[in-house]
């Protein structure tokens, strides 16, 4: 279940200080950006996929667009992540 995955994500980030969890589940790792500027962490991510169908050709897109501020007193160049 979803709880259960945030669970072992949070219990294995237990040294380190997690400011968040984001789900980006159904997007390719290989298209998931982020960007730590400006005293925020942003974390962005897309999806297209193309099916051909007996009318002709679907198209599906989805975009995912998330900002977060970061806590006063973050150093920027300190802030990781990991996927």
């Amino acid at each position: 279940s979803i709880q259960r995955r945030l669970n072992r994500l949070w219990n294995s980030c237990h040294d380190h200080k997690l400011l968040a969890l984001v789900d980006v589940e159904g997007f390719d790792p290989n298209k998931v950006t982020v960007s730590v500027t400006g005293g925020k962490v942003k974390v962005s991510a897309e999806h297209e996929e193309e099916h051909s169908t007996a009318r002709g050709k679907e198209y599906n897109y989805r975009q995912f667009t998330k900002e977060i501020s970061l806590p006063q007193g973050v150093d920027e160049d300190k802030v990781t992540y990991s996927l």
